[in-house]
């Protein structure tokens, strides 16, 4: 599972927009079309995280806020979206032309629910601060320009926006917007896979015989890794799993913009709430290129 619940693949065709900041607009009377979607990248002790949205808002710059009514999400589980897997939330929508500056999700927590793994069918209550009047907030300039069709990804790392919050009496859990918005047209992905002399010599089933680590990842070159909360947290992180079809150890890390990145592998748990020293493996340096796939395996040494 990915380190961060993939949050939402926002693709946004428009007639349209065309990048996440910078750029002209369109003309005042011009329009495009826009479409959203959702995507998912899960955390190791959860088994479903349904959050209902209903509602996605769209700011431009020098307008009012443009609203779109969503359905269906209350039985969307969010950890079966994962590895570039996304999920529409609206499609081919004519909006104004030009600058936007924000994105908010509404969303109905009365039938957002987040389940555990160990805890079999058990629903617990998955609060949202303000989800239900301001929404999910994500901050950061697009342009949608006119007779020009993009995609747009907004990507929701589960795995920092859960959280426990012990002796808190409003919800058994609580969601705290991890929120990052791509330009589909600039993005690729990293995959590959690890060796299983490398999951035994680490002793992942030590943890959980169902957990084979995670593959993390930080944005540029030589970056100081850390664990999740820390100072030094990843960008997002993706987990890895056993193929049965070609019975190897694989993982996905999708919707990267193009630049360069750290990554590297452990199979250690990783708490978002508590400080904690990983162990981690084969770290290195990727270049990450635009609608293409690099390719990154972990051997043991």
């Amino acid at each position: 599972m990915n380190s961060t619940l993939k949050m939402f693949a926002v693709s946004a065709l428009t007639a349209g927009i065309a990048g996440c900041g910078g750029g002209g607009s369109g003309s005042s009377d011009s329009t495009g079309t826009v479409s959203f979607g959702i995507t998912d990248a899960p955390a190791t002790d959860l088994s479903n995280v349904t959050v209902a949205f209903t509602e996605i808002r769209l700011k431009p710059t020098d307008g009012d806020w443009i609203s779109f009514p969503l359905e269906g999400f209350e039985t969307v589980n969010m950890l079966d979206l994962q590895g570039g897997v996304s999920e529409p939330l609206i499609t081919d929508q004519e909006v104004p032309a030009g600058e936007y500056s924000q994105v908010r999700l509404i969303v109905d927590t009365e039938n957002s629910f987040v389940k555990r793994s160990d805890t079999g069918d058990t629903e617990f209550s998955l609060a949202v601060p303000s989800g239900e009047q301001s929404g999910l907030k994500l901050q950061g300039d697009f342009i949608v320009a006119a007779d020009t069709s993009t995609s747009f990804t907004i990507d929701f790392d589960v795995r920092k926006a859960v959280v426990d919050p012990q002796g808190n009496a409003l919800a058994d859990f609580m969601l705290r917007p991890a929120l990052r918005l791509v330009n589909n047209l600039e993005v690729g992905s990293i995959a590959g896979s690890v060796d299983e002399s490398t999951i035994i010599q680490v002793r992942c089933s030590v943890n959980d015989p169902a957990y084979d680590g995670m593959v993390y990842v930080y944005q540029g070159s030589d970056a100081t890794i850390g664990d999740l909360g820390s100072e030094n947290e990843p960008l997002l992180t993706a987990p890895v799993a056993f193929d049965g079809e070609v019975s190897e150890y694989n993982y996905t890390a999708a919707f990267l913009m193009e630049g360069e990145y750290t990554v590297s592998y452990t199979c250690d748990p990783d708490d978002n709430e508590a400080a904690q020293e990983l162990t981690f493996l084969g770290t290195r340096n990727v270049t990450v290129t635009a609608e293409s796939q690099t390719t990154v395996d972990f051997v043991a040494e």
